[in-house]
């Protein structure tokens, strides 16, 4: 089957995005706790030299983007990821990669939901973190049942918060470090410490890295939102290009400003308490500016919730209209929304963030399992880009720079970082239930594709 026909199952939604919703919907997907909070899990690894770890990071990021860039140009869809594994892969590729990055989301967003509950601690000590997760979640679920054209409105909103929040954070970080109106920091938490900028070697810059990864997770939505974007050939490039840029940026000059303003052993941390962007605020003396902060990164795991909410939906959609779920996860409400398939991902993210009730360390397992499901993801992205590529030698609307260079650079450092988190004590639960997983979804395709070839030979 051919990519257009793919994708013509998946007609009925409507094109409500514009170009400069689909931008600020990319932000809203790939800044959320993975930069937010996640980072303190990667300057425990790397102490200073954090900033290299998503330098590098990025860089796998801007491969991902401009791969995705050339595919969903020629083929906007709601399935784009699997739509482009299933034409150009395989059908198996296809479906491996659809429910992979469905249970990647809502485990991610479980997370999420993590996150909102310790941020609303700081506020509310002593009030149960699973308590906030759950109630956010239940919030975005009825959000999120709405037109895409409410979806876009609401998360533009959102993003725009925690954009000009970030870049609020790294004018202030910067005043404080060179000293413009304030007693100047400098930069000697840099190097003052034992070890100096890489007080764990380069090895703690490769652990870092893996939570770097996941702090870009969120970027490939636009080609998910392609299938319900205004005039796509011309919205989707100029959006992924500009987003890879600016979210490089926010990441690395945010970075920077952390680790130069606070000690990195204050800021290191095995599980997460608390976000560093409040406490730089709170290291430097501005409590007030602290608060507000904690409730800007509030603001950024929720848009990043509803955001990956909107792909969650978007990937059963595209399964059940494909023959690979049930029917009516297909079907569209009055508006245009896969409102069934928004509810179903909905309870299993309230289901992962219910683990925030058995144990502390519910944010890092999340974040491990999420990962390796992310990376499986990117790797099968990467790889339908070569093949697409292969297949299609004419010109293309927009060509990615220096091809095919940065996608095997991608996926040979995803496949390096994979194999690290197997043999990583830290991340090896995430192959634990990763591996399962894939083995799983193989049985389940194989014995699905028997059924079907039965029914049709009946």
């Amino acid at each position: 089957m051919s990519a257009v026909d793919v994708a013509q199952q998946e007609s009925g939604l409507r094109r409500g995005l514009g170009r400069g919703q689909v931008i600020m919907i990319g932000l809203g997907g790939a800044i959320g706790t993975g930069l937010f909070a996640g980072s303190t899990l990667a300057i425990g690894y790397a102490g200073p030299g954090v900033v290299l770890s998503y330098v590098l990071a990025g860089l796998v990021a801007a491969a991902l983007v401009l791969s995705l860039s050339e595919m969903a140009v020629v083929h906007p869809s709601a399935g784009s990821i699997g739509v482009y594994a299933e034409t150009y892969l395989n059908p198996w590729a296809g479906f491996v990669v659809r429910y992979t990055y469905w249970v990647a989301e809502v485990i991610a967003v479980g997370g999420e939901m993590v996150a909102c509950g310790i941020y609303m601690t700081y506020w509310f000590p002593g009030t149960p973190v699973w308590m906030w997760a759950l109630g956010f979640g239940a919030a975005l679920v009825l959000i999120n049942a709405r037109s895409v054209a409410h979806f876009g409105t609401a998360e533009y909103a959102f993003s725009l918060v925690k954009v000009a929040a970030i870049i609020v954070f790294i004018l202030l970080g910067g005043a404080a470090i060179f000293g413009l109106g304030v007693k100047p920091i400098g930069l000697t938490h840099l190097t003052a410490s034992p070890g100096g900028l890489l007080p764990h070697g380069l090895g703690g810059v490769w652990m870092a890295m893996i939570v770097g990864i996941f702090s870009y997770n969120g970027i490939e939505v636009i080609a998910v939102a392609s299938g319900e974007t205004k005039d796509p050939q011309r919205a989707i490039p100029a959006a992924l290009g500009g987003m890879a840029l600016r979210l490089f940026l926010f990441y690395v000059l945010s970075m920077a400003v952390i680790v130069t303003v606070v000690p990195w052993q204050a800021m290191a941390a095995k599980t997460v308490t608390e976000s560093p962007f409040v406490r730089v605020f709170s290291y430097i003396g501005v409590r007030h500016a602290a608060g507000m902060m904690n409730f800007v990164v509030l603001t950024a795991a929720l848009s990043s919730m509803n955001t990956n909410l909107f792909l969650c939906g978007r990937m059963l959609f595209s399964l059940s209209r494909g023959g690979y779920a049930p029917r009516r996860l297909g079907r569209l409400n009055p508006q245009g929304s896969p409102a069934f398939a928004v509810l179903l991902s909905g309870v299993c993210m309230l289901a992962a963030a219910a683990i925030s009730k058995l144990t502390p360390y519910a944010y890092n397992y999340l974040l491990g399992v999420a990962l390796f499901a992310a990376i499986i993801v990117w790797m099968i992205i990467l790889a339908s880009h070569l093949a697409f590529r292969a297949r299609r030698r004419g010109d293309l609307p927009f060509r990615t720079p220096l091809f095919p260079i940065p996608q095997i650079f991608g996926l040979g450092l995803l496949a390096a970082l994979l194999v690290t988190m197997g043999l990583s004590p830290d991340w090896n639960v995430s192959w634990k239930v990763g591996v399962p997983w894939l083995a799983l979804l193989s049985l389940a395709y194989v014995l699905g594709r028997r059924r079907r070839a039965q029914a049709a030979s009946g």
